[in-house]
């Protein structure tokens, strides 16, 4: 374990870069799909509506290389590969579901609130 402080309030801080991955959309929506065990790509796209490829291509590789993904290529051909949380990944389940469902709990007051502050202007 590192003795080093980190403050994302500090502008180079990494703490900051982090969470840009995990306060963001398809971060969650990916983290939320893997939550019910492994999935394939396909699976993963399917679930998560409206994500291109490219750019779960990319959301997966950050998860991967920050360590809260897994993805294992089975040898088969075609080959099959399967993505999965990390026990570090598994721990961003609770606050994400908290986020999620404040999110979908308090949309109709911030969308109510939208429209009254374009009226305004």
């Amino acid at each position: 374990m590192s003795d080093v402080l980190w403050d994302p309030y500090v502008r180079d801080c990494p703490s900051r870069r982090l969470l840009d991955r995990i306060g963001d959309r398809w971060t969650v929506l990916v983290i939320g799909v893997l939550d019910g065990g492994p999935r394939r790509f396909s699976e993963i796209q399917a679930v998560v509506d409206g994500v291109s490829q490219k750019m779960l291509t990319q959301t997966l590789r950050a998860l991967e290389r920050d360590g809260l993904v897994t993805r294992t290529v089975f040898p088969e051909v075609p080959p099959r590969v399967e993505y999965e949380l990390t026990t570090t990944g598994r721990s961003l389940l609770e606050p994400l579901r908290a986020l999620t469902e404040w999110a979908t709990a308090n949309m109709t007051v911030v969308q109510a609130s939208q429209e009254a502050y374009d009226r305004r202007g």
